[in-house]
């Protein structure tokens, strides 16, 4: 009875400290209701330890350069192309343990159960993973993660960070990478199994990392923007958010164009100038020169569309 209970009490204080590490991490919820129940985004610096993580992007950058690089391009060289698929579909397949427990932490059922089909299906039929029957059934691939569990809990995103060795990071992913990799039954089956995995992994992200050095003019904020655009993306599952600021800002321009600006001119009195150019008469008549032809604008009423017929 003992030994039971002092098992719950290291179990419950392992997940108080882990909740408490994640929000210490993290931060508040950058989100708060006024008197008036209005909310209010709080703006917060994406990137405030600029200086530290260009150092830690320069360390992996060299590290990649003259050790990772080499010999991913050797383990290419020697691994014919099905053998590398078989390679990636078994570490696929053994992360599908940790997207379906994802798919249930944040609510998605029916993706919990498709998932939890995909990794039986590859398991069994698939031999271990090696090959990924359950696409060609039907059954589509998801990317689940802590991270994106933590998201949809309200954890903030905090400052984004670049790990030694690592790569880029944030607060909020620190702790969903140390779950995951709990989770991840490649972490226990030993050195040489993880070492295959990460070479793997470099091959199959070859292609990126060549095309930021050749398209980029900062390969930094290329990389920092490129990471946080994609996780953003796994976080809405590929939905783009309609309130954007963004958004908003070109469709006010849109409506300005339209609408208000038209019904300004067309509202002024005649003005002709000395040397007769850009006038409108009382008849709502565009003169762009005493001399040239004329443009006649037909009133507009309560419409945000003006026709502008042009007559010689």
């Amino acid at each position: 009875m003992y030994m039971t209970s002092h098992h719950k009490s290291d179990s419950s204080l392992f997940a108080v400290s882990f909740v408490a590490i994640t929000l210490l991490l993290s931060g508040c919820s950058s989100k708060q209701l006024t008197e008036d129940g209005v909310e209010v985004v709080e703006v917060v610096e994406v990137d405030p330890y600029e200086g530290f993580n260009r150092t830690m992007f320069d360390l992996n950058d060299g590290v990649d350069k003259y050790f990772a690089d080499p010999v991913s391009d050797a383990y290419t060289w020697v691994t014919p192309q099905f053998v590398q698929t078989g390679v990636t579909n078994f570490f696929d397949n053994l992360k599908g343990i940790n997207v379906v427990l994802n798919d249930l932490m944040q609510g998605k059922g029916k993706q919990g159960a498709e998932d939890t089909g995909r990794f039986l299906v590859n398991s069994t039929v698939g031999l271990l993973g090696l090959f990924d029957v359950a696409t060609e059934i039907g059954l589509e691939q998801h990317n689940e993660d802590f991270a994106q569990t933590l998201a949809v809990w309200g954890v903030s995103q905090g400052p984004y960070l670049v790990l030694p060795l690592l790569g880029p990071s944030t607060t909020r992913g620190i702790p969903g990478g140390i779950f995951d990799a709990a989770a991840n039954p490649a972490t226990y089956v030993g050195v040489p199994i993880q070492v295959v995995q990460m070479l793997n992994a470099r091959a199959n992200a070859d292609s990126e990392i060549n095309f930021v050095e050749e398209a980029a003019l900062d390969r930094y904020v290329f990389t920092r923007e490129s990471f946080l655009q994609y996780r953003d993306n796994l976080i809405n599952d590929g939905k783009i958010d309609d309130s954007d600021a963004l958004f908003d800002f070109e469709e006010e321009d849109d409506d300005f164009g339209d609408e208000e600006l038209t019904k300004e001119v067309l509202d002024k009195k005649a003005e002709v100038s000395d040397d007769g150019i850009a006038v409108v008469d009382e008849n709502k008549e565009i003169i762009v020169n005493e001399k040239d032809a004329a443009v006649q604008v037909e009133p507009v009423a309560d419409s945000s569309d003006a026709s502008l017929d042009s007559t010689e």
